[in-house]
């Protein structure tokens, strides 16, 4: 079994703003050109036009519709959808490494990224069952797990310009939903974005400690509430504590049955 460096020298992640993120899937598209033609094996794409595709994708964002409960001084609020991006968290106590009984799945410690040495992967698949958030994918043609990368080969490339090495993801983000930097720097963007708006781990009672992390939607007045009052995310807006609650405690339920 692989084991995990005790300390890294940065710890290299995403912060993903919800309030912002607006479900285009721009990220999904960029990811999915980078990633084909550049680090490691190409992401496979099978019947793509028929009537079965499937493909294999690094990073996806699902859509939730959610409809708070009405009080008893006020009508059922409008719902509201909330897109949820989705991928490997670089997770600080990653159980998908410790499980590889291969050593293909390691995390570097020089940066805390995650990655797999598809060269060593027998295409097992104990990491995806290790994982809690359903972050790893097996190509179904090459027979390797593949998982987001953080862009390893674009973040460090000297022959790009420098406005350009970050996460193809981040690069291409039209909502600036999405934000890359060293959470080890307390002085860094993503450190301060989640200081200031009270980032959350997903799913923080399985224990791994994920280096991404994610802003709550800001909460917002209405036309219709008196002064003062916030809109129908309101019910959603606390963090996930011990027992998860709010929209993530519900999401982090969804997520466990996938």
């Amino acid at each position: 079994m692989t084991t995990l460096p005790e300390k890294t020298q940065k710890k290299l992640g995403l912060v993903i703003d919800l309030d912002t993120c607006v479900g285009c899937h721009a990220c999904v598209i960029s990811c999915k050109g980078w990633n084909t033609e550049n680090y490691g094996a190409a992401l496979s794409d099978t019947d793509a036009y028929g009537a079965n595709p499937s493909g294999t994708f690094l990073n996806r964002v699902h859509s939730y519709e959610v409809q708070p409960t009405p009080t008893s001084d006020q009508p059922a609020p409008e719902a509201q959808l909330i897109h949820f991006p989705k991928s490997c968290l670089h997770c600080e106590d990653a159980p998908c490494v410790t499980v590889c009984p291969t050593g293909a799945s390691y995390k570097r410690v020089e940066d805390g990224i995650v990655l797999v040495n598809e060269s060593d992967c027998i295409g097992c698949g104990l990491c995806a069952w290790a994982c809690p958030y359903g972050a790893r994918e097996m190509d179904a043609v090459e027979k390797v797990m593949k998982k987001c990368t953080l862009c390893v080969d674009r973040i460090y490339n000297e022959n790009l310009p420098e406005i350009d090495r970050e996460p193809a993801c981040v690069r291409t983000c039209p909502a600036g939903a999405r934000h890359f930097g060293d959470f080890a720097d307390p002085e860094s963007n993503v450190s301060k974005l989640s200081a200031e708006r009270g980032g959350m781990n997903l799913m923080p009672e399985q224990g791994t400690k994920p280096v991404n992390k994610y802003l709550p939607p800001r909460p917002k007045d209405t036309l219709s509430a008196p002064a003062g009052d916030i809109d129908i995310l309101a019910p959603y807006l606390e963090p996930v504590g011990q027992d998860a609650k709010g929209f993530l405690g519900w999401l982090d339920k969804t997520l466990e049955k996938l």
